[in-house]
């Protein structure tokens, strides 16, 4: 079961702080990267790909965009961050769910992790249980790292953005 407290739907940051974040990410300015899989335990060869930006890992940011998620950094104040990246899924004539996964999983850290919904669309992201919670554009969803999840192309709009968070609270 998700935290529900922690789903806000559509009002997680105000909009202004919203509007310019959306605003960056969907720019053709904003730097996307591809990636030939979407979740590292399928192979390259399944034809599904993505595109990503990392804005932090491995100990630093790596992202001159840093700067966009500064309100939301200010709203969750993590103890300590291990990774931040955000997805672009381009739309698909059928939705395709990208196969079950936790982002981390740690024996002595309680790691949480979070989706930030960057656009509303027809996709989704999937529990192990059934639970699903939909793109809506400026939400925030947050659950136990070690929880599996998937997330899904939409049919309905050019793309799926999403960012992942993954920290310690």
């Amino acid at each position: 079961m998700l935290i529900r407290e922690e789903l806000k739907e559509g009002n997680f940051l105000p909009k202004k702080d919203f509007k310019t974040l959306k605003e960056h990410m969907e720019s053709s300015r904003f730097p996307w990267f591809f990636n030939p899989s979407v979740v590292s335990k399928w192979p390259v060869e399944d034809n599904y790909f993505q595109f990503t930006h990392t804005f932090y890992h491995s100990g630093r940011w790596d992202s001159d965009f840093k700067w966009i998620l500064d309100p939301i950094l200010e709203k969750i104040k993590p103890l300590s961050i291990l990774r931040i990246k955000a997805n672009l899924n381009p739309r698909e004539h059928k939705h395709t769910e990208h196969g079950l996964h936790v982002d981390f999983k740690s024996d002595n850290a309680k790691i949480t992790t979070a989706i930030f919904y960057v656009n509303t669309n027809n996709g989704y992201t999937r529990f192990e249980d059934g639970e699903k919670v939909k793109s809506i554009a400026n939400t925030w969803c947050e659950f136990p790292s070690d929880r599996q999840h998937t997330g899904s192309t939409c049919t309905d709009q050019k793309k799926r953005i999403v960012i992942n968070f993954n920290y310690i609270k």
